[in-house]
């Protein structure tokens, strides 16, 4: 059976989605929004049809699923169209740009039982999907601590882009969120969030550096790190070897600490005493959980094929991106305010304390 799927929005995700479609004989692409005259242009190199209107798109080819890949700001009125005609989405990270509009789509698909999945890619990845399980399964007992990074040097080039320079457009809300994402998948939900940031390295509106003091629901501790302007192996890209324009190196960018061991991400190194009343002068043994790697793009769009044929449930729907969203821009209120913030009074929309 041939799923249908139309993408809105052909920036960099989107075409990562289109080339994914495109070659898998499973799916079709319904079709493309995007009014940018480089997308038609694109549109007609692959012979896809091309819209600039996204109702129109929706309306005309009436696909099986869309990707909703556009600007953050544009998700919710692009989910809000998709539900409102019983077309499951996945919308890509951030879920919206505000935790209204992100709410806004979790009470519409609610409302609707219409399937919307937030595009957090990595809860496909059989490297976190591996770490989850494990920590779920007690091998490290009670979970203590967690600790992530994402250091990184985007180019001078980048920032040629005039959003990428102002509030909102900066490493916590484009890349932090993926991280924290991933705590929340392998620890728990995040509760609060004491944070501080500065744009002090180049000068502009936005930061280029925070650091976050997370407290999650179960009583563990976790410590966050963000930043686009430093040479360095820890972060995501090139720990995992999931980017295909990052080197990789065999270095970790997450670590889980619990009462009977420790696990590092995504090198998967789990570290224990041999005996159980192992102590500090006792030698440490180090396994290495294994995994068969494998694209999570792939793995996302072969379950959003499945959701939608009711075969499946999401692995992170509206509400749980929501939730994410929430604890990432928890991070921001909390480096503006210097105070600091719970998520759930976040989502509830009162005032942070």
């Amino acid at each position: 059976m041939v799923t249908r799927i139309a993408v809105i929005g052909a920036g960099l995700i989107g075409r990562k989605h289109l080339g994914i479609l495109k070659d898998d004989p499973a799916f079709e692409v319904a079709g493309i929004a995007d009014p940018s005259p480089e997308t038609a242009a694109y549109a007609r190199a692959n012979n896809f049809a091309h819209f600039a209107d996204t109702e129109a798109l929706l309306d005309q080819t009436k696909p099986d699923g869309v990707i909703v890949a556009n600007p953050n700001a544009l998700h919710r009125v692009t989910a809000l169209a998709a539900i409102a005609r019983g077309i499951p989405a996945i919308v890509e990270k951030p879920l919206a740009d505000t935790i209204s509009d992100a709410l806004a789509i979790v009470e519409a698909a609610a409302n609707t039982r219409v399937p919307v999945l937030t595009g957090h890619h990595r809860r496909h990845n059989p490297i976190m999907q591996a770490a989850r399980d494990f920590v779920a399964g007690g091998a490290l007992g009670t979970v203590v601590a967690a600790s992530g990074a994402w250091l990184h040097r985007k180019p001078d080039d980048y920032f040629n882009v005039t959003w990428r320079r102002e509030a909102g457009g900066g490493p916590i809300l484009i890349n932090a969120i993926h991280d924290i994402d991933c705590l929340r998948m392998v620890v728990g939900e995040i509760a609060s969030v004491q944070a501080t940031a500065s744009g002090k390295t180049r000068g502009f509106a936005v930061e280029d550096t925070a650091a976050a003091v997370l407290t999650f629901a179960n009583g563990a501790l976790g410590t966050f790190i963000v930043s686009d302007a430093t040479p360095s192996p820890w972060n995501w890209e090139a720990t995992s070897r999931e980017s295909a324009i990052t080197p990789g190196e065999l270095e970790n960018c997450f670590i889980v600490a619990g009462t009977m061991g420790s696990l590092a991400i995504p090198q998967l190194q789990h570290w224990s005493y041999d005996k159980p009343d192992g102590a500090w002068t006792d030698p440490l043994t180090r396994r290495t959980l294994p995994v068969r790697h494998a694209d999570p793009y792939p793995r996302q769009l072969r379950h959003f094929a499945r959701v939608i044929r009711g075969e499946e449930k999401p692995v992170i729907d509206a509400a749980e991106g929501a939730r994410t969203l929430a604890a990432t821009l928890a991070i921001a209120e909390s480096a503006r305010t210097g105070r600091p913030v719970s998520v759930a009074a976040l989502l509830r929309g009162d005032p942070p304390h």
